[in-house]
C-alpha cells in the first residue's frame, strides 16, 4: 500500500517540477535550467546521503551491466523533454502523454524482460487498459 502512495506523490511531484522547470526556462534557457535542476538535485541527494545513508559511493560502480549507470544522463534528457512538451502542449496534455508513454514502454520492458526485469506474460487486461489511456488522450484533446 505504501508503494501506491509513493507513486501518487511521485506523479504529483513530476507534474509540479515540470511546471517549475518550464517557468525557469522562460527566464534563462532550456540547458541553463536543466543544469540548475540537475545541480540542485545533486545537492539534495548529497545532503540526504550524508544524513541518512553513508553507504560507499564506489559500490555503485560495481553495477552490471555498466549501461545501467546512464540513469542520470537519461534524467537530463527527461528534464529537457518534459520542459519542451509542457511549453508546447501545456501541463495537462503533456503529462497525459508522458504518463501514457511511460506505461506503454514499461509494459513492453516487462513483456520482453529487458534490462534485467523479470519477463511477464501478455495480458489482454493490461493492453485494454493502455488502449483506454490512449482513447482518454484523444478525448482530452478533442475540441
Amino acid at each position: 500500500m505504501i508503494g501506491f502512495f509513493i507513486a501518487l506523490i511521485s506523479g504529483a511531484l513530476m507534474s509540479i517540477q515540470g511546471v517549475f522547470n518550464t517557468q525557469v526556462t522562460k527566464a534563462s534557457s532550456i540547458w541553463t535550467a536543466n543544469i540548475f535542476v540537475q545541480f540542485t538535485a545533486l545537492l539534495v541527494c548529497l545532503a540526504a546521503w550524508l544524513f541518512a545513508d553513508r553507504s560507499s559511493l564506489v559500490q555503485m560502480f560495481h553495477t552490471q551491466p555498466k549501461y545501467m549507470l546512464l540513469g542520470g544522463a537519461i534524467g537530463a534528457f527527461i528534464t529537457y523533454t518534459v520542459i519542451k512538451s509542457m511549453d508546447a502542449l501545456g501541463p495537462a496534455r503533456a503529462v497525459m502523454l508522458i504518463v501514457t508513454a511511460q506505461l506503454i514502454v514499461a509494459y513492453v520492458i516487462e513483456l520482453f524482460g529487458w534490462f534485467g526485469v523479470e519477463k511477464q506474460p501478455w495480458e489482454w487486461r493490461k493492453a485494454i487498459g493502455m488502449a483506454v489511456a490512449i482513447v482518454g488522450i484523444i478525448l482530452f484533446k478533442w475540441k
